[in-house]
């Protein structure tokens, strides 16, 4: 039993130019299909997702990695966490400026540094010594592909947030949650949202779920929202897909707006998100395929689409 589910980010804008959503749409579908063949190999639960994540990295679609948003110094500052719920170990980055992929270098401080949390100039030395790919910070300019018209540039992209995340579930029943941001625009130097925080934005616990969070951080934070998901179904017995509505719910009546993407132990898919666009694409333990955008689009858990956490 193996499934699989992805997230790009959430926002208020939704694309309004076709070529732009077809490239979108396409880039869901590839990228969750890879990550779900690396399942079907036998892959880990952590390959897949730090596959996926990397992908989605590297794109110049989303906000994360190559694409990532300014801060307010016109500099990028990028964030990711990794988590393996079989031994609930956990790798998180934040505030790095010139890491290719700021989701591989998670997973290196998970499985190889001792620590869970490296920041900064410390977290890039920590790159280095690792051998991993580092790029100046002008390659992060490169924002849509070539196949975009240059009427579509500087749109989602720049001014929405889109954070992107992956959860998995392998063969040997072992879950994993990744997920990885730019943060904000115009966000103060050095500010850290709750993409890189363990229970925050990322969390995974076997025999529970798996949970990657998108959208204003500082809400997330503050509900400890991916790990909040999976108490109320381990300790409540609530299915995921309340669960993550719950939280969403909990986070917007602080005044927060973004979404979850979860997966439990038995392969089913929930997603929840109180904005009008969450890219999204998912394939769940009976091989049923999800891949949506607008917030009326069908999704798992909610096969007319358009649930009351939807608007």
């Amino acid at each position: 039993m193996i499934a699989i589910a992805i997230h790009g980010g959430c926002g208020e804008q939704v694309p309004e130019n076709a070529p732009l959503e077809r490239e979108y749409r396409a880039s869901l579908e590839q990228i969750v299909n890879a990550g779900y063949a690396v399942l079907e190999r036998g892959g880990s639960a952590l390959d897949a997702v730090a596959a996926v994540v990397s992908m989605m990295e590297d794109r110049g679609l989303y906000n994360a990695g190559r694409g990532s948003v300014t801060n307010r110094d016109g500099a990028r500052e990028l964030d990711a966490s990794i988590m393996d719920g079989a031994t609930l170990a956990a790798g998180a980055v934040a505030s790095i400026r010139r890491v290719r992929n700021p989701i591989l270098l998670a997973r290196r401080v998970m499985e190889e540094s001792g620590h869970v949390l490296i920041a900064g100039t410390g977290a890039e030395e920590y790159a280095r010594a690792q051998g991993l790919a580092s790029v100046d910070e002008h390659w992060y300019d490169g924002a849509l592909p070539e196949s975009v018209t240059d009427s579509a540039r500087g749109g989602p992209v720049e001014d929405d947030h889109g954070t992107v995340g992956a959860v998995a579930l392998d063969r040997a029943g072992n879950l994993a949650a990744g997920t990885s941001t730019g943060g904000t625009t115009g966000k103060h130097v050095g500010r850290i949202g709750d993409s890189p925080i363990i229970g925050a934005g990322t969390w995974a616990e076997n025999g529970c779920c798996a949970v990657s969070a998108t959208g204003a951080g500082e809400y997330f934070i503050r509900v400890a929202a991916a790990h909040d998901v999976a108490a109320l179904v381990e300790y409540s017995r609530v299915p995921l897909q309340e669960a993550v509505v719950t939280v969403v719910e909990k986070v917007e009546a602080l005044g927060g707006t973004g979404g979850l993407i979860a997966l439990d132990a038995q392969g089913r898919v929930a997603m929840g998100c109180n904005t009008r666009r969450m890219y999204r694409a998912s394939i769940d333990a009976r091989g049923a395929r999800s891949l949506g955008i607008r917030a009326g689009d069908t999704d798992p858990g909610n096969p007319r689409g358009g649930s009351t956490v939807w608007r």
